[in-house]
């Protein structure tokens, strides 16, 4: 019995195939475009999903999807993410089912991801724990007694949208000072565009690193400038992780997880990112016996966490 699972986001899409225990058989991968809006998406995410049915030479059972939220995963309708323009109202579930011709089960990125390090990663043989994903936003789940919180409006392990600097920076839910608008990718880069205007070119590693073109600069240059010494960088860096690791002390106090799992782009700078982080942590949970807590990478990278995540939902569904 197989699994097709359908990985949706601002910056690609992915289709795949694996057995119930997690074991890829066919992938593709392509850029989202997401600016196109949705009906372009789904009909390549579509085109990729019979491709790789066809190379696993199997008939899967069940198809779930991992998308960015705000969504409704009990009527399959996604409800305007900010990285996808256009998908307000999109009935997700209906579209692929009509479609495909097999049940389709949708929810939140974050959650998925939590529910693939549960079934088949780093969260394996654990009763509760927390995933964090920090990413172009940064998003969570919570598994507690080993079933996936969910809360009022599915709205739990919304970690990015803790508060963690009032009157901080602007976030796209509208608030200020969200972990989102502190420490992601996005406001990485944000933050060395702006810094950039300020300093000469011999000033920063930075320049050189995004072409003499602050506007490409991304959270990747920022870490690697960083890693080389460079002090502007290295002042984001540690600003961000400072934001996170309020944001996790807060977490963990709250929910005393067996462990935190952190994937995403940003966290696949290694140990740049989680030394410090840790450290951080360690210095400011003081109730909760944080030394029995591991904060360890994501089992499956930023590349495949996404399809794995799809997998899982398609898992809890069959």
């Amino acid at each position: 019995m197989t699994l097709l699972g359908l990985d949706i986001g601002g910056t690609k899409l992915a289709a795949g195939v694996a057995t119930i225990q997690g074991q890829v058989l066919a992938r593709r991968r392509a850029p989202a475009w997401s600016a196109r809006g949705p009906d372009a998406m789904i009909t390549d995410l579509l085109a990729m999903a019979r491709t790789a049915v066809a190379e696993s030479g199997t008939r899967p059972a069940v198809v779930g999807v991992s998308i960015g939220g705000p969504l409704d995963p009990e009527r399959g309708m996604i409800i305007g993410p900010p990285g996808l323009p256009g998908w307000n109202g999109v009935p997700l579930r209906d579209i692929l089912e009509r479609a495909l011709g097999l049940p389709v089960a949708i929810d939140n990125d974050a959650n998925a991801a939590a529910v693939a390090e549960w079934c088949w990663g780093h969260g394996q043989g654990l009763d509760n724990l927390l995933y964090v994903t920090v990413s172009t936003g940064v998003g969570g789940g919570v598994i507690v007694n080993s079933h996936l919180l969910r809360g009022v409006g599915c709205g739990a392990g919304e970690i990015g949208h803790m508060l963690v600097r009032p009157n901080g920076s602007v976030c796209a839910c509208g608030g200020r000072g969200c972990l989102e608008a502190e420490a992601s990718g996005t406001a990485i880069a944000r933050k060395a565009r702006e810094a950039l205007l300020g300093y000469t070119r011999e000033a920063s590693r930075l320049w050189d690193l995004c072409g003499g073109q602050p506007e490409t600069v991304t959270a990747r240059h920022v870490s690697q400038a960083a890693r080389e010494g460079d002090l502007l960088a290295a002042s984001i860096w540690e600003d961000a992780l400072d934001a996170l690791a309020t944001g996790l002390t807060n977490a963990i106090c709250t929910l005393a997880p067996q462990r935190v799992i952190v994937g995403g782009g940003v966290a696949s700078a290694g140990d740049i990112f989680f030394k410090p982080l840790r450290q951080l942590v360690a210095e400011r949970v003081h109730i909760v016996p944080v030394y029995a807590i591991g904060i360890v990478p994501s089992a499956f990278g930023a590349d495949h966490a996404g399809l794995m995540g799809a997998f899982a939902v398609a898992l809890e569904r069959l």
